[in-house]
């Protein structure tokens, strides 16, 4: 990253105030921080009413960007693909993979791909995310002819259902939008398929851009930060600027900090600890936690026995405002969702 000062607002105190990004969660004083490259230059927690008194005491060039970024955290979102994010959406994963972490060939024909869809959205889900690629720690890569082989005949067998399509490849993607596939989710942010950027951009097609450091099979050697939280939000920031830059709105950008992805179990804890900074981006946040390898490394669970704990971060996510969870046990989550929002009102 460049020399250059950056500042960041990261809401907190959550639970009274004002609503966050416009949904049911709440808070009542930000933290300031400020850095230039890598050295922390102020970190400062102010109640919301002190923030224009604040605001007279920053150098003049980060002005702007204290406007800015206080703007979008209190912006509500707008819909994106039907999703209305004044309250928390759940979205069912579905892989159609021999070797997923968690779930691998589990859905192994068609039949019951189609099954597992529209249970997921019996219980609730807001949409069904279909992948025919591993993209665990070391996962082998799938070649295009055989991802398209997964995920075709499903998506074809699923015109009633809503769909995002989580894949790296422009071929996969464009597969899934003439299916009538809602949008895009690519852990690699549009980055690992040249063709991918300016699919999404002429198709004029909501994507979900996923912070990763490395690949699949590199990512979770030694990853190295110099403060994961503002190093994530500077990278996701600088994809949704390429994005727009490239003819795609950012009012259809949705983010993820990628949990797991080139991140050790401490950079994981303190991404999920400052979740709400990334309400400054501007965009929903989506969250995928559900029965990864922290909650075994924190409780000792095997990945069947992980639902508990996934549902602790997926509670902890909606405190700090997230709008989207990725999960595999929809009617659980639905079911904690529907509590905590009663909670909340």
């Amino acid at each position: 990253m460049s020399g250059a000062p950056r500042l960041y607002l990261r809401p907190c105190r959550f639970g009274d105030g004002e609503p966050l990004a416009g949904g049911l969660a709440r808070f009542d004083a930000v933290e300031l921080i400020t850095r230039d490259g890598p050295i922390i230059a102020r970190r400062e927690r102010h109640d919301l009413a002190a923030l224009p008194a604040i605001a007279a005491t920053l150098a003049p060039e980060l002005r702007p960007t204290f406007e800015r970024i206080g703007a979008r955290v209190a912006t509500p979102r707008a819909p994106i693909a039907g999703l209305d994010f004044t309250r928390p959406n759940v979205v069912g994963i579905l892989n159609l993979t021999p070797d997923s972490f968690s779930d691998g060939g589990r859905h192994a024909t068609v039949g019951q791909a189609v099954d597992a869809a529209h249970a997921m959205i019996a219980a609730g889900a807001a949409l069904v995310d279909v992948g025919g690629e591993s993209t665990r720690p070391r996962a082998p890569l799938v070649s295009l002819a055989e991802e398209l082989a997964r995920v075709g005949p499903v998506l074809d067998s699923l015109s009633d259902v809503p769909l995002s399509i989580d894949t790296r490849k422009a071929a996969v993607m464009t597969r899934a939008l003439d299916a009538g596939a809602m949008l895009v989710n690519d852990v690699s942010a549009l980055t690992h398929d040249p063709a991918a950027l300016a699919l999404v951009a002429a198709r004029r097609c909501p994507v979900v851009l996923m912070h990763a450091q490395g690949t699949p099979q590199t990512m979770q050697d030694a990853p190295v930060y110099d403060d994961v939280l503002l190093d994530v939000f500077d990278w996701l920031e600088a994809r949704i600027d390429a994005c727009v830059a490239a003819g795609i709105d950012r009012a259809s950008i949705i983010v993820d900090p990628g949990i797991g992805f080139g991140k050790t179990l401490a950079h994981n804890l303190a991404l999920l600890r400052g979740l709400g900074l990334l309400h400054g981006l501007g965009c929903p946040i989506m969250l995928g936690v559900s029965r990864k390898k922290m909650i075994g490394r924190l409780s000792g669970a095997e990945v069947a026995d992980r639902l508990p704990g996934s549902l602790a971060l997926a509670l902890h996510g909606l405190g700090q405002g997230v709008q989207l969870l990725r999960v595999h046990d929809v009617a659980a989550t639905v079911q904690a969702v529907r509590v905590w929002e009663g909670l909340q009102n």
